[in-house]
């Protein structure tokens, strides 16, 4: 979730809610022996199993193939956000079967050494194919599963879908494998292709309860909140649970104020405003949104692969169904939620709000969720037209004093956050991204989207692009901002 407003230094305050589950506590980097390395929380190590979390869930492995474990002195800024806002985001839970460690022989042969066993894979792959027994099928899905869940434990969503859909290939009615992959796609913002798969779940299971719960969410993604109600009340029946209990009431608090919506839809839009709006506004509000959106995607090579939801609301509205706090402008939980109350026409302001909250849904989409809100809030910034002109002596003076802002503690979510320290956070994310693009060129941001994307933390994302770590990157953000501005 992100919310906007003004506040000392001017900035759009959106903060944002993370869909990790590790807000609020101390982040650990696990080493393994192979060389991969894991950003997890939680870690423990008891009976030679060393287990972890992150935002996937729950796993373990072998102590052996565990090489070292450092530990983050420095605490996040915010602790985990209240129910009202849990709710508002729409928090995912993965599947029970992802943390099931798996009892087969050929998922524990599978993960070798801190790393896939390709050559087992290929051998059973080979024999599945060859001689399609119910045990050779097996052995093989249970194999492409660890994998799976091996790379999900280390943060690489897209080869571990690959190795669900090898195991689709020769199990296509397995609802754990249905499930698992649909999760995945749902923390990708894939709605339509996570509804396909939960779709063939759900025919082989029409009573899960936990398919039921996750079509819901992709239902809820699509905007298609009439489906999600019906499949989250479905759930609830089945296997009542407060998270679902959660997202049901949100979703029904959209569908009953929107009962009387009037609708507007371009290619990459489904806008739905009050009657008390004009329909002059809707309609330029829509304009405005498609040309920001080529922009944005051009400068961002991202498409997003769904259409984004507009609500155009009342103030007083925009308050009772968001549940914001007073001073917030403007909300993205996923759809792009915007008072305009007293507004007839589209103005400058509105024009930099909605250019904000789109730039939030394309690096959401682009990074499955994962970009830290530092980066989120940077990028969304520069992409509206802020510079940090205005800050730059107040940002140097900082550093001189040894008041500089730490990327690290601030890539969790902001809510808890002071008005001040949100300002000082806010006016030190625009001012390390206006650095790295005015430098190195926004291909450079590009990039390191991309590296988070594909799972890395986004220090090692900074040094595998900058060749900078924090220190280095807030050290060249000073050297800029005087050079550029005093």
């Amino acid at each position: 979730m992100r919310y906007t407003a003004a506040h000392p230094l001017r900035f759009s305050a959106i903060l944002c809610l993370a869909l990790a589950i590790s807000t609020g506590v101390f982040a650990d980097t696990i080493y393994l022996k192979s060389g991969r390395k894991i950003t997890a929380t939680h870690v423990t190590e008891e009976n030679g199993q060393v287990s972890y979390e992150t935002s996937a869930g729950r796993f373990s492995f072998p102590a052996s193939i565990v090489d070292r474990v450092t530990h983050d002195d420095a605490p996040p800024v915010s602790a985990v956000a209240p129910p009202s806002d849990r709710a508002a985001n729409l928090p995912i839970a993965p599947p029970n079967a992802l943390a099931a460690p798996s009892s087969d022989a050929a998922a524990s042969a599978a993960i070798r050494d801190g790393s896939i066993d390709t050559d087992l894979l290929s051998k059973l792959e080979s024999e599945a194919s060859a001689n399609p027994t119910p045990t050779a099928i097996a052995r093989a899905v249970a194999a492409e599963a660890a994998a799976a869940h091996f790379e999900i434990s280390v943060g690489d969503f897209e080869r571990a879908l690959a190795h669900y859909d090898v195991g689709l290939r020769f199990d296509p009615d397995n609802i754990g494998l249905l499930q698992e992959a649909a999760y995945l796609h749902l923390k990708r913002s894939e709605y339509t292709a996570a509804l396909d798969l939960l779709d063939r779940a759900r025919r082989v299971d029409p009573d899960s309860a936990e398919v039921a719960k996750l079509s819901g969410w992709a239902y809820y993604g699509l905007n298609r909140l009439a489906d999600a109600v019906a499949q989250w009340k479905h759930a609830m029946e089945i296997k009542p649970d407060e998270e679902t209990q959660h997202a049901l009431e949100k979703a029904q608090r959209d569908v009953q104020e929107e009962a009387e919506y009037r609708e507007g839809e371009t290619s990459h839009f489904r806008l739905k405003y009050n009657g008390e709006a004009a329909p002059e506004l809707a309609l330029e509000v829509l304009k405005t949104l498609e040309s920001e959106y080529d922009e944005i995607s051009a400068t961002l090579n991202y498409v997003p692969t769904e259409p984004i939801g507009v609500i155009l609301y009342t103030n007083q509205t925009f308050t009772d169904i968001t549940r914001a706090p007073s001073w917030t402008g403007a909300l993205n939980d996923g759809r792009i939620r915007v008072p305009v109350e007293g507004l007839g026409h589209m103005t400058n302001e509105l024009a930099r709000v909605l250019k904000h909250e789109l730039t939030h849904s394309f690096v959401s989409q682009k990074t499955g969720g994962r970009c830290p809100v530092w980066l989120q809030e940077g990028i969304a910034q520069f992409m509206e037209g802020k510079r940090s002109r205005v800050n730059a002596a107040a940002l140097a003076t900082a550093y001189q004093n040894h008041m500089e802002f730490s990327p690290l503690s601030y890539e969790s979510s902001w809510m808890n956050l002071p008005r001040d320290a949100a300002s000082n956070a806010y006016a030190w994310s625009l001012a390390v991204v206006e650095t790295i693009v005015t430098v190195d060129g926004m291909d450079d941001v590009e990039r390191i989207l991309e590296r988070i994307n594909e799972g890395s933390s986004t220090e090692d994302a900074l040094r595998a692009v900058l060749h900078e770590d924090y220190s280095e990157v807030m050290l060249n953000t000073v050297q800029f901002l005087r050079k550029a501005y005093q």
